[in-house]
């Protein structure tokens, strides 16, 4: 699969993750508010979103999502293989500036990206901090289904963690509410 598509629809543009995104991703990122409940919730300090934007860079699956019709990045997100399930690929790292919650943006986004790993797949997944009440109500507004026997627990950069997985599978994805 290719992990650095260009993705189109009359709204979204998703685009390869640049170097030169750095200023416009950090102005969304640096809300204290869009980390609230994430693991690493302190994501917004330049310092920390620094580490997160170069593993970005450096894992070649991480995506810009640009708001068409202002031609502005809104947030971004990423395909990368699953660490607990290595040869699947998983969708994650999402984040939205504040304006975007609730106006069909992040659906959007994953409408997208499903439909083109769902391509080469037959399921994708969703790893989601079992706190995030926000992504997995969001996840499972879009049809991700609990995975019940996949759990990850340990630390996620010297913090403990503990991940949730979700799925989404070809079929599901064609007959649930992003199918095409």
């Amino acid at each position: 699969m290719d992990c650095q598509p260009t993705l189109e629809s009359e709204r979204l543009l998703l685009r390869p993750l640049r170097g030169d995104d750095w200023e416009a991703l950090f102005a969304v990122a640096s809300d204290p508010l869009v980390w609230e409940q994430h693991p690493i919730h302190d994501r917004w300090r330049e310092d920390v979103f620094r580490g997160f934007f170069d593993e970005a860079l450096r894992e070649d699956g991480a995506l810009v999502a640009v708001l068409r019709e202002e031609d502005r990045i809104v947030g971004s997100s990423q395909f990368r293989a699953c660490p607990i399930a290595p040869d699947e690929t998983e969708i994650g790292w999402t984040f939205l500036e504040r304006a975007q919650w609730g106006t069909g943006l992040n659906p959007a986004m994953k409408r997208l990206m499903l439909a083109h790993a769902l391509e080469s797949a037959p399921r994708v997944l969703f790893r989601i901090g079992d706190t995030n009440w926000r992504s997995r109500r969001a996840l499972e507004k879009i049809g991700g289904a609990l995975v019940e026997d996949m759990v990850e627990e340990g630390e996620y950069r010297g913090r403990p963690a503990r991940h949730v997985v979700y799925e989404i599978t070809r079929e599901g994805f064609a007959h649930g509410p992003l199918g095409c």
